[in-house]
């Protein structure tokens, strides 16, 4: 397992703290920064995020409802609202990295106890 793909699901399933995934975050280059991104936009994806799940994840992120981020999350369609969220310019990325795994945590809980309970095959909810 990548590093990004560990961090991310680690802190979906409360293994890690938002605040380690941020300091980590800090710790990559820009190029890194806008992948992981974009990975968590495709985990999201795949958990398959819902406008709900933007609005809970802006509740659990810690960011001010009116920064650029936290704007767009809580606007429908979501999918296309994090598109917009990961070409915003690099200054805004530390936010966006706070409301889309905060976004992706809340679907991906909500995946696991729905669909994936009591037999879950996916190997990044068996960490």
């Amino acid at each position: 397992m990548k590093e990004p793909e560990r961090m991310i699901n680690e802190v979906a399933q409360g293994l890690r703290g938002m605040d380690e995934a941020v300091s980590w975050f800090h710790s990559l280059d820009r190029d890194e920064q806008r992948a992981v991104l974009q990975e968590v936009v495709r985990y999201a994806m795949q958990a398959h995020v819902t406008a709900e799940d933007g609005r809970n994840g802006l509740a659990r992120s810690g960011l001010k409802s009116t920064m650029t981020p936290a704007v767009l999350i809580a606007r429908e369609p979501v999918l296309e609202q994090m598109g917009k969220i990961i070409n915003l310019p690099p200054s805004e990325y530390p936010r966006s990295f706070r409301v889309l795994l905060s976004t992706f945590a809340v679907a991906d809980t909500r995946r696991r106890e729905t669909e994936c309970r009591g037999a879950c095959i996916h190997y990044w909810h068996n960490l």
